[in-house]
């Protein structure tokens, strides 16, 4: 997926620090939710389902190995 920089606009200093009072008035949950939605408009894909993450391209390993 791509981000789709057309779906949001730039803004100034001062008015993306306005927004920041309201969003720590949030719970972590909601915010969480929030920035799900926010990714799912970004990248475009549905809320409801992220992409997966590609397991093939990690390998898991202990750290006794090198």
């Amino acid at each position: 997926f791509r981000l789709d920089k057309t779906k949001f606009k730039a803004q100034a200093a001062q008015e993306a620090g306005d927004h920041s009072s309201y969003y720590r008035s949030l719970t972590w949950q909601e915010r969480l939710r929030i920035a799900a939605y926010l990714n799912s408009v970004a990248y475009n894909y549905p809320l409801n389902d992220p992409p997966k993450m590609d397991k093939t391209a990690f390998k898991a390993r202990s750290l006794k190995e090198k």
